[in-house]
């Protein structure tokens, strides 16, 4: 095997990855940091990396100080986990469609889902409103769901799209000559082909709709209890004091479900991203 680097280069490219690593590893570090130290002295000043009277008295204080943390980040989690089964209802059968389907338009409705992709959810806020009101729809989970349900199908179609297009059509068309439908060869023949990509597709869905519930949450609900953990972080913020060392607990606490979903999943993750990446 031929050393394509010189040792510079390898020390050049070590360095930009330390860096990056740096760069998004930073927030998170300093985020526990905050999560254990006294309130007082979070904005201590000097500022000093390893305070004084530093524990994990915040992560027992989070769930004394707000009863209802644990009911905030199981509702998280139902919401994210409903809105990713709903977009994978949707989106793989559409994605399907697009991918093996020669139909008029095409290109036109692929474009729109482009578009309605990179519309952020502040600017359809006020007429999503309305027809939550109109649905009777408030001041419930589906107010939640539907929304960003709809939001993550169209990158949801664009993954799968691609993914079912590096299949190859003639395992379709094998099945075909056995006699075998349309539906039934999607079923049994592709979707089996298409997990590591289905996995994909969720995993990242499932983490975009546990981030996206803030506004949402806070647009089209009222009700404490039905209230996902962005909105009841909230709940944190006093009249006269902010404690951002119990908001720094209850976040990294709130995150942990995300974490635990990539770990085990991680393996299938991988398999996705990298499928297709060697032709053979």
């Amino acid at each position: 095997m031929i050393n394509r680097y010189r040792w510079w280069e390898y020390l050049l490219i070590y360095a930009g990855m330390a860096l990056f690593l740096v760069f998004m590893l930073a927030p998170f570090v300093e985020a526990f940091m905050v999560s254990l130290r006294p309130l007082n002295e979070v904005f201590r000043v000097p500022y000093r990396f390893i305070a004084e009277g530093m524990g994990f008295g915040n992560y027992v204080t989070i769930w004394t100080a707000q009863p209802m943390l644990l009911r905030w980040i199981m509702n998280s989690f139902g919401i994210a986990v409903a809105v990713t089964i709903l977009s994978m209802f949707c989106s793989v059968p559409a994605a399907y469609a697009f991918a093996r389907f020669e139909f008029r338009l095409r290109g036109s409705i692929l474009a729109v889902f482009l578009v309605v992709s990179m519309v952020g959810a502040a600017v359809l806020i006020i007429p999503l409103y309305k027809l939550m009101l109109a649905a009777g729809l408030l001041n419930s989970y589906a107010a939640m769901i539907v929304p960003g349900a709809a939001f993550t199908v169209p990158v949801g179609i664009f993954l799968m799209r691609s993914y079912f297009m590096r299949i190859p059509a003639e395992l379709e068309e094998a099945a075909y000559v056995d006699g075998a439908s349309r539906l039934y060869t999607m079923r049994r023949v592709i979707l089996p082909l298409a997990v590591p990509g289905m996995v994909v597709v969720a995993v990242t869905t499932f983490i975009t709709a546990y981030a996206q519930q803030f506004l949402f949450a806070l647009t089209f609900n009222s009700r404490n209890e039905l209230n996902p953990l962005p909105v009841g972080l909230f709940q944190f913020f006093g009249h006269e004091t902010v404690r951002w060392n119990e908001i720094m607990a209850a976040s990294l606490v709130g995150v942990l479900p995300v974490l635990v979903l990539y770990v085990f999943l991680q393996r299938f993750i991988v398999a996705g991203l990298t499928a297709g990446a060697v032709k053979e």
